[in-house]
């Protein structure tokens, strides 16, 4: 075997290796790992089609979008009808590729008529056959019986959207969906409360469902009414109960200090059931603190979770960091705990263990960052992030490692909005580096921001600092702008002077004229004279001699030329 064999051999074996023993991506990863990114390419979620790839941030957002809601939107046709979808392309078998099994196929009156709803989430169908077997005597057990009830209170006593998918029981924060079904919850006697009393065993699972489901869609005095209708029949709860109770503290007291008070009572409650809370009891308890704006109790709470030897999630982070700057930016005397943050974080690996774990706030880490002046690559994973992070730069750092950054960042990581780019032209200008604007100003032209009257304005102040000589803007993508800006109106520019008692300068002149020479349009050149010797300029008669020399004129233009020559000396 050559050389190449074998290490083809120990390439495929160590694949094997490293997916019989790793998780399910390892493999993806150790072949993502023998390559380097392209930072000139686009992000690959963009690369399906070479001719859908945005070049603006616009463009990226409405790309994205439009990919996620193409996804659901097939997702929905083949769970909806699945019927359609049955043959099989893939070998071997992909199950996560075929329609889900949605539509019920047990009819008769059974427990496993019931089983069959309650997998499929299909609730109103559950309690509909829940009753019939109630009607029937069918005994049914109490397990069953609770699945019935998680089922109910996780889905607020409605079928899911089809958008809703497997929500989990524990993130009790209402969303907007919630909301609107907060009226339906507190109705007395729905379908929960009613086979929750109808029940001939209630237990700490039974009413740890009612709870949840009640603080989820808002009814937040039953929740706690239900808590004491439990302890009553001498139940005690369960950590998920408690974190339930303790989200809904804040929206049963009005006073700040009762407020805090009552989660204190349930967190000694807890300790007297011997129940031991977990990370998201502390993030509820964060959640309340971030409310009452307790900001002295963030870190004896904290402390008291890190001894417990509960591992901080990024929702941690998050909620602290939340609690400090809704102070004011930059509260005086916190930076040592922005910096401990930043020490907490570098270099570790988290895994989701919070809903919020992917929610955390853009604006946050930006405040983070600004006080600390220590930039983090792993900002810039997410767009909102990344203009943060780039506008950071661009007001902190020198130009050489602004330009590192843009070079690596876009457009792979970040497609910048008209604000990043102005920015950046900022920092051009701080630096005094207005000769990499002819370069710049091809990239903003491709994100589509050539356009806006703004951008342009600003391009051209900048090039106004300073004479730029014709060798070094004749060739470059900025030559060609001013040409196309100046000199297919340029009779309405220049005659806005006038109005204005400003007079075209001689060096604006022959700038323009060396311009036109670039493209070679004779036309454009005997304009611009025509227009010289409308404002009386002194440089007129220099002018019309480089016109007549440098250009290749028709009689006509030339015509013209000798015209204004005449005038221009009987004028002297």
């Amino acid at each position: 075997m050559t050389y190449n064999h074998i290490t083809y051999v120990f390439f495929l074996f160590m694949l094997y290796f490293i997916s019989c023993n790793r998780n399910k991506e390892a493999v993806l990863q150790a072949l993502a790992a023998t390559v380097n990114r392209d930072p000139t390419a686009s992000n690959y979620v963009l690369q399906d089609d070479s001719y859908l790839i945005p070049n603006s941030y616009a463009q990226f957002k409405l790309f994205t979008l439009s990919k996620e809601s193409g996804r659901n939107t097939a997702k929905y046709f083949i769970n909806t009808y699945p019927k359609y979808f049955q043959k099989d392309f893939a070998e071997p078998h992909i199950p996560c590729l075929m329609p889900e099994t949605l539509e019920l196929e047990i009819e008769e009156v059974s427990e496993a008529a019931l089983i069959e709803r309650i997998q499929l989430r299909k609730v109103k169908a559950a309690v509909d056959m829940y009753d019939q077997l109630q009607q029937s005597g069918t005994p049914l057990s109490v397990d069953l019986t609770n699945d019935l009830l998680d089922l109910i209170c996780l889905y607020g006593d409605q079928d899911p959207a089809p958008e809703q998918g497997s929500d989990y029981m524990e993130n009790v924060q209402p969303s907007a969906c919630d909301l609107r079904l907060k009226q339906i919850w507190v109705l007395e006697n729905n379908n929960a409360e009613r086979i929750f009393h109808i029940m001939p065993e209630r237990t700490r699972r039974s009413y740890g469902a009612l709870i949840r489901g009640m603080v989820k869609y808002g009814a937040y005095s039953k929740a706690f009414d239900m808590y004491t209708d439990m302890l009553n029949n001498r139940l005690t709860a369960d950590v998920h109960i408690f974190n339930a109770l303790i989200t809904a503290a804040p929206e049963v007291r009005e006073q700040i200090q009762e407020k805090w008070e009552l989660v204190l009572n349930l967190l000694k409650q807890m300790a007297k059931q011997d129940v031991k809370p977990n990370l998201l009891t502390f993030h509820a308890v964060l959640r309340c603190l971030r409310r009452s704006r307790h900001l002295a109790k963030v870190f004896s709470v904290f402390n008291e979770m890190k001894a417990l030897g509960i591992a901080p999630s990024l929702a941690t982070y998050n909620l602290i960091l939340g609690i400090v700057y809704k102070q004011g930016p930059f509260a005086k005397g916190h930076t040592e705990i922005l910096e401990k943050v930043l020490d907490e974080i570098s270099g570790k690996s988290f895994t989701p263990q919070d809903p919020d774990d992917g929610m955390i706030s853009a604006d946050t880490y930006f405040s983070l960052l600004l006080e600390t002046h220590r930039p983090f690559v792993y900002l810039i994973q997410s767009s909102c992030c990344s203009w943060r992070f780039f506008s950071l730069l661009c007001m902190m750092e020198n130009i050489d490692v602004v330009l590192k950054w843009y070079k690596e960042l876009i457009p792979s990581l970040y497609y910048p909005t008209a604000q990043g780019m102005r920015d950046f032209l900022q920092a051009l200008d701080t630096d005094n580096r207005l000769d990499l604007i002819p370069q710049i100003w091809k990239d903003i032209k491709q994100m589509g921001y050539g356009n806006m009257s703004d951008m342009v304005e600003e391009i051209l102040s900048l090039m106004a600092r300073e004479k730029q000589s014709p060798e070094s803007i004749s060739n470059t993508i900025l030559m060609i702008f001013l040409i196309q800006l100046f000199f297919f109106s340029f009779r309405e520019m220049l005659n806005l002077f006038k109005p204005n008692n400003r007079v075209p300068p001689e060096s604006l002149m022959n700038d323009f004229l060396a311009s036109i020479k670039a493209s070679n349009k004779a036309q454009q050149a005997v304009e611009l004279v025509q227009i010289s010797a409308s404002f009386c300029l002194p440089v007129t008669p220099s002018l019309i001699e480089r016109v007549q020399q440098e250009f290749e004129l028709t009689e006509e233009q030339r015509n013209v030329l000798t015209a204004l020559e005449s005038s221009a000396d009987m004028s002297d």
